[in-house]
Parts: C-alpha cells; sequence; structure tokens
C-alpha cells in the first residue's frame, strides 16, 4: 500500500484532485495495490472551525461532493483506470447534510466502503456524526476505516476488529506526536489488526504486533510504501481472550 502523506489545497478540490491523480499514479507504477489519502484531501479539510475559523455553513455545503458528484465520479474512473483500491478523504454532501466521510473504491470503480467520521472534539459545527462501523470485503483482505479523532476512542476500532476487520484505516488531520504514534501501535496490538495511520505529515503502517514497519520521513509531501500481510497474526494476540459476557457495565 502507499499512505499519500500529503497536504492538500484548502477549496481546491480540482488541484487536489489533480495532486491525487499524479501521486496515485506514481504509487501504482511502485506496485501499489491500495492508495490512501488524510482526512478531508479533495476539500483540504475545511470544515473545521480550529483550523479554518472564517468556515460559514453556506460556504462549506458550497465545497460539499455528493457520493456521485462530479470530482467523486473522477475519483472512481481514475481508480478504474489504475487498477487500484483508493481510499479518499472528503466532505460529504447528503442534501443539506454534510458529513466528515472516506470511501474506498475498488479497482472497477465500485465504492466498497463508505464510512463517516463519528467522534469528533466539538470542532466540525457544521458536519453530522456517522453512527455505523462498516467492514469491507475486498480482494485485499476485509477493511475498515476511522476517521482522526475515532482513534482515540478504543470501542470504534474494537467494533471493527470484532466484525472482522484485518486492517484499519486511519485518515487524519488532528495531532500526530508521539502520543499518536504509541496510540495507534497500541490500537494494531491489542486488536490484531494491521493499520494505516495517513496524516499531511505524518505516516505510520503498523503491523498486528504493533511494531512499525514502515513511516514518514519527515514532514514533507511524500509517499509512503508499506507491504501489509494477511497471516496468522491478523485475529490472534490479547484480542482472543475477550469475555464480553461480563463487559455489560459498559453499556450503562
Amino acid at each position: 500500500m502507499a499512505a499519500v502523506s500529503v497536504t492538500p489545497t484548502e477549496w481546491d478540490k480540482e488541484a487536489n484532485y489533480a495532486a491525487l491523480e499524479r501521486f496515485a499514479r506514481e504509487a501504482v507504477a511502485r506496485g501499489a495495490k491500495l492508495v490512501v489519502t488524510p482526512e478531508g484531501f479533495l476539500e483540504g479539510y475545511v470544515g473545521n472551525e480550529n483550523k479554518n475559523p472564517e468556515v460559514t455553513r453556506e460556504r462549506y455545503l458550497a465545497i460539499g461532493e455528493p457520493i456521485d458528484g462530479p470530482v467523486m465520479t473522477r475519483v472512481r474512473g481514475l481508480a478504474r483506470e489504475l487498477g487500484v483500491h483508493l481510499s479518499v478523504g472528503f466532505a460529504e454532501r447528503r442534501g443539506d447534510a454534510m458529513f466528515n466521510s472516506t470511501a474506498v473504491i475498488d479497482p472497477q470503480g465500485e465504492i466498497v466502503l463508505l464510512y463517516s467520521k463519528s467522534h469528533t472534539a466539538g470542532d466540525e459545527p457544521f458536519n453530522t456524526k456517522g453512527v455505523a462501523f462498516p467492514v469491507a470485503a475486498t480482494t485485499l483482505g476485509r477493511i475498515g476505516s476511522l476517521i482522526c479523532y475515532d482513534r482515540r476512542l478504543p470501542e470504534a476500532a474494537r467494533v471493527l476488529a470484532v466484525k472482522g476487520a484485518q486492517l484499519l484505516l486511519v485518515p487524519a488531520w488532528g495531532n500526530y506526536n508521539e502520543m499518536n504514534d504509541a496510540l495507534m501501535r497500541t490500537r494494531a496490538y491489542e486488536n490484531g489488526v494491521w493499520v494505516a495511520f495517513v496524516h499531511p505529515k505524518r505516516a505510520l503502517i503498523i503491523d498486528p504486533r504493533g511494531k512499525v514497519i514502515a513511516q514518514s520521513d519527515g514532514e514533507g509531501d511524500q509517499l509512503v510504501y508499506g507491504e501489509i500481510v494477511l497471516d496468522q497474526r491478523v485475529g490472534s494476540g490479547p484480542i482472543r481472550d475477550r469475555k464480553p459476557e461480563i463487559y455489560g457495565e459498559i453499556l450503562q
């Protein structure tokens, strides 16, 4: 896989699509079967009021892209042309509602996974929060996704693992400090899954034992490559010793 650790241009979907195409072509030329962008890559993650204090609902709705919108249609065509799985973060518009979403598109140009961010720090005032954790069965394995702040809540990753995910994609934009690296390694280890954390200035590819097998070098725009092997490590480890029958209190 290739992690696109690249900073997009705010409010410019055309420029960001061009960047996606350029990096995706380079990644595929080097053998990538899966290419993953950061959170909100298509429009530059403009819906966060801390990052963009001037954002208004009207302007945010205008930049929103429906799942069948013109730029996402081109993204699907690109995946089909290159014969690659593409995971793209975007501000998704559904009627008059907005979502912070990521779509995984297969080599036939079909959307096999659509996930909307479920947890925020109260800084995305115009986004509707997602309420589901889908897992997609793909030719590369079973894939689930979280988005940025979701990674800080252990239940979100655990739900995906229990549903059979082998690889968790974590497109992000927020903090990427030393604590974040420890957190991502922990999510991989405690759930027995591969984790790919993809941020504009940081990328990590982590195996089910919590070992970082590939990471970004500095903070400049770059592609980070890693080979994911779905072997006996997936689904093993402490997750095998869960006792869900005694965890009922957590639901209260």
